[in-house]
């Protein structure tokens, strides 16, 4: 069975276009996504018709769930200057969807749990199994991460959120994440010179005669189309997020 893992397009149908387009081409059985498809970027409809068109199971990111709510969950100390910019951009992305489309995404799940066969199965989540909110980074310390997924070990895990591709052993068996089709970025740089990066970026896992296997794909994604998209879409702060892709 091969299983595509796709996370945080945030509202980059582009970048979701390309992922699909590859996707197509790897003879893969079952796609999952992993939430914050919608909030961000300068085409959550397209991305929602995306979605609706795979039709493919999709747990509720924290991004998601503020989208339709407009409470903030997590506990990250946003500037004040900051919340304001995203409380436009969310009423912007609200204006582009319509009643069903809200609908759609309020029936995105907590968690989804995919049988692969051979006494296997793939737990998807996309902060962690507990909450939308919880971050798993690369570098985080082995009792932070068995605080997370410990309790979880009898699967494999799979979690979205940080937009950082991993893999870590918990167990016999792992926890991944696929990355970000539409906002892939490096944690290691400063602040005040934040670059995205050109690619799209999700994983193939493949369990072939009870052994599972990982598999993390990039795919190149068109930036100045992208920049164009943004220019035209009318989403606030476009500029700063054209920015991001600029070198």
């Amino acid at each position: 069975m091969r299983v595509a893992v796709i996370s945080d397009m945030h509202g980059n149908d582009l970048a979701f276009e390309v992922v699909e387009d590859d996707i197509q081409k790897q003879n893969v059985d079952q796609i999952v996504c992993l939430g914050d498809a919608i909030q961000g970027g300068p085409q959550p409809a397209q991305v929602v018709q995306r979605l609706r068109r795979l039709n493919c199971p999709v747990v509720m990111g924290n991004a998601d769930a503020w989208l339709i709510s407009g409470l903030e969950t997590a506990d990250e100390g946003i500037p004040a200057e900051r919340l304001k910019k995203m409380g436009e951009v969310r009423d912007w992305s609200l204006s582009q969807l319509t009643e069903d489309d809200i609908d759609f995404i309020a029936k995105f799940q907590p968690t989804i749990t995919i049988n692969l066969g051979h006494g296997l199965d793939l737990l998807c989540f996309h902060g962690s199994p507990v909450s939308f909110d919880d971050v798993i980074l690369p570098a985080a310390p082995e009792q932070e991460f068995q605080k997370f997924l410990g309790a979880y070990s009898n699967h494999i895990l799979t979690g979205g959120h940080t937009h950082a591709q991993q893999i870590r052993r918990i167990g016999d068996l792992f926890f991944f994440n696929p990355g970000s089709v539409g906002f892939a970025y490096s944690h290691n740089q400063p602040d005040d010179d934040f670059r995205a990066d050109p690619w799209a970026e999700y994983a193939i896992l493949t369990v072939a005669n009870g052994q599972p296997s990982l598999e993390f794909r990039r795919v190149p994604v068109d930036v100045e189309e992208l920049i164009r998209i943004y220019r035209e879409s009318g989403r606030p702060f476009a500029d700063e997020a054209i920015a991001q892709y600029q070198r």
